[in-house]
């Protein structure tokens, strides 16, 4: 029996199909759920979620924290900022993650500005990955 799988953002549905496997990344790793999967209800991080559908095909997304809901053989990701790699603007992308690289250079002792500029570059890389795939 296949998933029931939605990703969600504030302005659209990006997905909405049956799936064999999801994985998506948390905070502290990578997760995959299949059918039967137990209630799962957790953070996601910055990464590309990659839903593996019958027949072989795999759809990529680029999510930028958010959440996940596992119930019932059915996966909900929603999430405030999530991108398909035809959306990727590569050239912004790559000024992003220079600018947030050189951000972090200057941030000094200051952990939360440094935090805030990790995540940046993270968000550029991920969006990169996703669309140079």
């Amino acid at each position: 029996m296949p998933l029931q799988v939605e990703l969600v953002s504030p302005d659209r549905m990006l997905f909405s199909d049956e799936a064999e496997m999801v994985i998506c990344r948390t905070p502290s790793g990578e997760i995959a759920f299949m059918a039967g999967h137990v209630p799962f209800l957790g953070a996601l991080g910055i990464g590309i979620v990659r839903i593996h559908k019958e027949g072989g095909d795999v759809e990529k997304m680029a999510v930028h924290e958010g959440f996940v809901q596992v119930k019932d053989d059915r996966v909900i990701i929603l999430s405030d900022v999530a991108e398909r790699a035809d959306q990727i603007d590569t050239e912004r992308a790559r000024r992003a993650k220079e600018e947030a690289e050189s951000d972090l250079k200057n941030a000094g002792d200051d952990d939360d500005k440094a935090e805030e500029h990790k995540a940046r570059a993270r968000r550029a890389e991920v969006r990169l990955e996703l669309a140079e795939q």
